[in-house]
Parts: structure tokens; sequence; C-alpha cells
């Protein structure tokens, strides 16, 4: 979203220099299907930057028609419609955000173990370089673009040694303390998504590193985004080879904060002039997030025929329809390669989203509505801290998250054709005990109906009302 004109400029000439490279001639040597997916990519960028622009031009400018207001000062003295302000006894509660990415990885230059928010390709190049074959992480940024992101925390890490970068330098448990590595996020605001790619483009990142993401991720309501080991050449290898994702290479147990899509993709590479090469999906997954979150809301399953891969051409293992069923029951999704479509994003589950585990959290968008709801409940109560903790404070807490949860329901997050039948809100004496109030908690107990299954999840948000943050259970 523009929020300065400054900002309107910048994406002003980004625009521009997109379209001339849209109405430029294909560069000889390329193969037309690469020619072509390069194309799309530079055209979805484009048309989401327009939408930008014509909103924030329409704000600037004032389309909507103007009127003289009459005067107020001795109250309606002639027909008319009038409007009086009046400030709400309490802030609203807004909705988080849900496709912030945090990318940790090697780059060109930069600062290093320094969180650095950039929102296109142009903002992330002048700081930390452009493409370069030595640093995995800038193609990942680069297709995070390409399919619709728009915020990206970048961690630049640097060899502690001097040497090729390791997992060490990324995920040793000494940096934690520190706030180095993957722990520098720990200065980022906001993460909602969290990729990794590999540091060569002939490796994996090892379990070590795997894992502490995924407990990262945990810690920050956020969903880590898994990228394939290169060894996977098939849906058997993957569910029950030598390296599967039950053996000790893969090093990481389901996580409902975690997801993981096969294969890697195959995308034209531009420093290789246009040849095809493999590529992790985790940048192109998260875009497909930050899109669908854009235009259907976090609820909407990040898949389907309208999760497109803009910039693929290909993928490097050809599933069938019963890889696919072998790969969803154990919680991997699959991207498959569709006639007249090309690659798409063919699956929504989370790691713990096999069959056998029947987890509450088996649905990636089941999963990060509540994180959604969680994080903009948490944010949006801190006004309770030393407020009396009494029966006025709970009906104001009470009054506020169903404020919040009646707007997700009209915008079709739930299930249900009624409120009733769609959520529910508590937070009075049979939530908040004795002990709570003198320990300083307020517990609000919040449930919704998912759009599938059909059930209930419930989500316990405890806010302090004296001392300290809200903390959820």
């Amino acid at each position: 979203m523009i929020t300065n004109e400054r900002q309107y400029l910048n994406m002003q000439a980004q625009a521009e220099r997109l379209r001339r490279a849209l109405a430029a001639p294909d560069a000889t040597g390329v193969h037309p299907s690469a020619a072509k997916a390069m194309r799309d990519g530079v055209r979805s960028q484009l048309e989401d930057l327009e939408v930008e622009l014509s909103e924030y031009e329409a704000l600037r400018t004032g389309d909507a028609a103007t009127f003289e207001e009459p005067d107020m000062t001795d109250g309606p003295t002639i027909p008319g419609v009038y409007v009086d302000d009046v400030r709400a006894r309490d802030p609203l509660i807004a909705g988080a955000s849900t496709a912030v990415t945090a990318f940790v990885g090697a780059a060109s230059s930069g600062v290093i173990d320094t969180p650095v928010l950039v929102r296109s390709v142009a903002e992330f190049e002048r700081p930390f370089g452009d493409l370069a074959r030595a640093c995995p992480m800038s193609y990942a940024v680069s297709q995070f673009f390409a399919n619709g992101g728009t915020d990206a925390v970048i961690v630049r890490v640097e060899s502690r040694t001097g040497a090729a970068l390791t997992d060490d330098d990324v995920s040793a448990d000494w940096l934690e303390g520190d706030r180095k590595g993957l722990w520098a996020l720990e200065h980022a605001d906001t993460v909602d998504l969290l990729c990794i790619p590999p540091f060569t483009f002939d490796s994996d990142i090892s379990a070590q590193t795997r894992a502490a993401a995924v407990r990262y991720a945990a810690a920050r309501r956020a969903m880590f985004i898994a990228d394939p080991l290169i060894g996977w050449t098939s849906a058997s290898e993957i569910v029950s080879g030598t390296n599967s994702i039950d053996s000790a290479t893969w090093g990481v147990a389901p996580d409902p904060n975690a997801t993981l899509h096969v294969p890697r993709m195959q995308c034209a590479d531009p420093l290789q002039g246009g040849r095809l090469a493999d590529f992790v999906p985790c940048g192109a997954i998260a875009g497909v997030f930050a899109r669908t979150d854009r235009r259907r809301g976090v609820w909407k399953a990040p898949a389907g025929v309208e999760a497109t891969l803009t910039g693929a051409v290909g993928a490097t293992v050809a599933l069938t329809d019963n890889d696919n069923r072998q790969l969803t029951e154990r919680g991997v999704n699959g991207l498959r390669v569709l006639p007249r479509i090309g690659p798409v994003v063919w699956g929504a589950r989370t790691t713990a989203g096999a069959d056998a585990l029947a987890s509450d959290w088996k649905y990636v968008p089941i999963r990060r509505t509540a994180l959604f709801i969680e994080k903009s409940l948490i944010r949006g109560t801190t006004w309770a801290r030393l407020e009396p903790n009494d029966d006025p404070l709970w009906a104001r807490l009470r009054l506020g998250v169903d404020t919040f949860m009646h707007g997700l329901f009209r915008q079709g997050a739930f299930q249900g054709s009624t409120p009733k039948e769609a959520w529910f809100v508590r937070c009075d004496s049979t939530t908040t005990t004795e002990h709570d109030i003198d320990t300083g908690l307020a517990t609000i107990v919040v449930g919704f109906a998912p759009l599938r299954p059909a059930e209930f999840v419930v989500i316990t948000v405890r806010v302090p009302a004296g001392r300290g943050g809200p903390v959820l259970s």
C-alpha cells in the first residue's frame, strides 16, 4: 500500500520500467515457453502496481463528489444529511498482516544480521545486490514478488569463518542469544511467513536449520515454507524412501506451523541466457500466499487453478494423480503442471496434515486464519492493560472482539449462515477465575467455524489487566 508521495513516485518509475520490458522484443536464443513465462511474470507485477497507483491517485485527488457542509455550530438548521463524529471509547481491533515474508540467506552486499523491509525487487537490489548464482536467496525474493508478494523482510547472513555459508552460520544454538542468523528476525516487527532457501543451488539446508525454522515460526505465530530435498525424484522417495519425510535427513516432526511443497520448479534463468534451471519453490509459494490473501482472504486455500506459479514453466518431477494422492495423505503438497494452465500449487496442507494424525490444523488456510485472529486480538487488546479487571472490562473486550469477528464473518471467513453458527466470544467470570484476577489476567475464549472442516476451532487469549503483554494459550 502506498503511504506517501515518494513511494508513489518510485512505484511510478518501476511501473514504467515494466511497461518498457513488456514492449521490448524477446531476447534471442530464449526458449519460447521460458520467454512467455518471464513476460507473464512482468505483466502480473505491472497489474498489481497499477492497482496500487490508481488507488493512491484516487485518494490523493479525491474522486468522491464534493459538497458544502452545512453549518453545525448551533445544531441542524436546514434539511440535509448530518454526520457527527463520535470517538469510540475503545479502539477497534484491526486485522493483522498475513503475508510479510522473511528471507534468510546470503546476499552480494548489504548489512549483516539486520532485518530490512523491502517492497519490490528494485528495493531489494539497491542494498543487497542483483541476481547472483552465488546467492539463491536473490532468486527466491525475485520469485516472491513475481507471484504477488508485496512485503519481504531480508536478513543477510555472512559466514562466520570467511568460507562458504553453512547451516551453523544461520541456525547454530549460540546465535539465538546474540540475535544473529535466523534470530536476527527478533528485531523485525512482523513475520508471517518464513523462507530459508538453500545456500547453493546443488545443496539443501540441514535438518538443524529446518528444525530451528519450524520452532521459530511457531514462536512468532508464523508459517515456515519448507523446500524439497534435491535428491527427491519421486513421490515414493518422499513418503517412504531412505531420505523420506520420516528420516533423520529430513529431521523435522509434523508441525502445524510448517508446510512443504514438492518438487522443485523449472524456470528460465536470466543469468544463463534464459536457459531452464531448477529452483526451490519457497519464494514463489510465499508470493502465491500473499496474492491469495489479498484477492480472496487468508481463509482461502492458496492452491488450485488460481494458484499459478508465475515464472515457472515446469517441475523437476511430473506428479501423477496417484503420486499426488500419496503425498496429500502424508501432509505434503504437490506442484502440478496442468494443460493450458501451467504450473500450479495443488495442495494446502500443513506438515501436520497427514490423514493418520487427524490434526485440527490439517489445512493451511485454517491454521493461518487462526494465526491471523490470534495476532489481531493480541495487538488489538493492548489497551486493556492496567484496566480494572472486572465485569465492565470483560464487557468491553467481548464487544471489541465480537465486532472484529463479525467483520470477518461478513467477508466470508467462517462457515455458517448466522453469527451464532459462525463464531462465539466469551469473556466473563466463567473464563476469568479469581486466580486469574489475582495474577492480572483476563481470559477471552473465541471459537470459530472454519470453512473446512465444519467444526469449531477454539482460541484462548489471556489479556493482562494490569501488567505485561497478551499471552495466548
